[in-house]
Order: structure tokens, then C-alpha cells, then sequence
């Protein structure tokens, strides 16, 4: 009970642009440090290192920008649904443009994975492209990002957009139960998971390790860039704020 609580105070806090703004950046630093350092070893060791797939040879390496790229795509989403309910039950404007952010973050790994997919898929599948299950619904989650992005700048009121944005993205939010179910419940091309929480990994350890420090890699360096312009973002809508003009008179002397 003492654990919630703190919890839900140091988050009423971190809803402050102010504190928002000045505790995450003492974090800056070594988030980029962990996200440079893992995303350089599981590259090295993955693209490199590791033994080429028996039926793949070296093709399969791609997974390890393929995988964690469309995995990054999934998790901004479901982080952006949340802030959406933060949005809209609890009025906290900080999630508005966290949501924004991820929407931008979430973009870009999303067309990182169909890109990759599609390298992957020209040598194992004979095509750069494919109506598949899994495919489209990924396309699907692309062009859900572009929707919400474009319909950001479509209002001169930023209280206005951000609510508008929350209510498409707790829409898009069924797509991501297909996506990741979607070659379970139909005859597809693409592979299944290649590791679940339940079920030990269809992965040698060799190549599975390079795999999660890149997911971590990926995740950090998302949480960097949404944090770095989170706090741009800030100082843009607060700079009638007095303790943003503190701030820039402070930076200049």
C-alpha cells in the first residue's frame, strides 16, 4: 500500500512540466550511455559474431533490427494508450504531448520493421511484399501512427488535438491484438514468436542474447529520444511560464 502511494506521488509530480523537465534531465546522460553501449554490443555480437541460421545462413541476422523494431512499434502504442486514459480521465496535459512523441518514435520503428521485413522477406519468401496477416496488420499500425500525427497538426488548439488524438488512439488500439495473434488465427508466411514468457526459446542462446540486449538497446534509445523531446516540447508550450524565462536568462549569463 505505502509502495502505491509513493508511486502515485512521485507520478502526480512527474506530471508537472517543471519537474518533468528538470528530474528527467539528470537522467539524459545515462540513459544515452546504457542505450550506446547495448545497442553496440548487440549489434557487434549479432550481426557479427553470432553463427549464421542453419536454414538462413546469415539472412536471419536482420532479426536483430527486424524484431525489436516491430516489438518498439507495439510497446509506444500501448504506452501512448495509456497516456491517452491519462489524457482524458484525469486531464494530466503532459500525456498530450507524450503521446504526440511516442506517436513520432512508434512511427519510425514501425516502417523500420516493414522495411527490414521486407529485406528479410525477398531471400526467404521470394518477394519484397506479400498481402500477409501479420504484414498488414503492421501497415495497418503504420498508417495509424501517420492518422494520429497528421490529425495532431490539424487544430490550432493544442488542448483540442491532444484529445482528439487520445480518443483515434484508444480506437487503434484493436489492432494490436491482431498483429500479434495474427499467425495464430490465420495460415501465414511469417514465422511465429520466436520467444514467448511461457514457453522456453525456439532460439539457440548464441543468437538469442544479441536479440534481448537490442530490445533493450531499442527500448532505452526510444525512451531517450521521447524524453529529449519531451523537454523541447515543454519549454515551446511553458515558455510564458516564469521559470522557463528563468531558465533561458540563466543559460545565457
Amino acid at each position: 500500500m505505502i509502495f502505491w502511494y509513493a508511486m502515485w506521488i512521485w507520478l502526480h509530480q512527474l506530471a508537472s512540466p517543471k519537474y518533468f523537465y528538470y528530474r528527467m534531465g539528470r537522467v539524459i546522460p545515462l540513459l544515452a550511455i546504457f542505450a550506446l553501449c547495448l545497442l553496440v554490443i548487440g549489434c557487434m555480437w549479432g550481426l557479427v559474431f553470432a553463427p549464421p541460421d542453419y536454414q538462413q545462413g546469415d539472412a536471419f541476422r536482420i532479426i536483430y533490427v527486424h524484431v525489436p523494431s516491430a516489438f518498439m512499434s507495439m510497446t509506444l502504442y500501448v504506452a501512448m494508450g495509456f497516456l491517452a486514459l491519462l489524457l482524458l480521465i484525469w486531464r494530466i496535459k503532459l500525456a498530450g504531448v507524450l503521446l504526440i512523441i511516442c506517436a513520432q518514435i512508434g512511427a519510425c520503428m514501425a516502417f523500420l520493421a516493414l522495411i527490414t521485413g521486407s529485406l528479410w522477406g525477398k531471400p526467404m519468401w521470394g518477394t519484397w511484399w506479400i498481402w500477409d496477416a501479420r504484414l498488414t496488420s503492421e501497415l495497418i499500425l503504420l498508417m495509424l501512427y501517420a492518422a494520429i500525427l497528421a490529425m495532431s497538426g490539424a487544430y490550432q488548439n493544442k488542448e483540442q488535438s491532444d484529445k482528439v488524438v487520445a480518443i483515434l488512439t484508444l480506437v487503434g488500439l484493436i489492432d494490436l491484438p491482431i498483429i500479434h495473434y495474427s499467425v495464430y488465427w490465420w495460415n501465414t508466411l511469417h514465422q511465429g514468436a520466436t520467444f514467448t514468457w511461457f514457453a522456453p526459446p525456439k532460439i539457440a542462446p548464441a543468437m538469442l542474447y544479441p536479440l534481448l540486449i537490442n530490445l533493450l538497446g531499442f527500448a532505452l534509445f526510444a525512451l531517450l529520444v521521447i524524453i529529449m523531446k519531451t523537454r523541447y516540447e515543454i519549454l515551446l508550450r511553458e515558455r510564458r511560464q516564469r521559470w522557463v524565462n528563468q531558465l533561458i536568462v540563466g543559460n545565457v549569463e
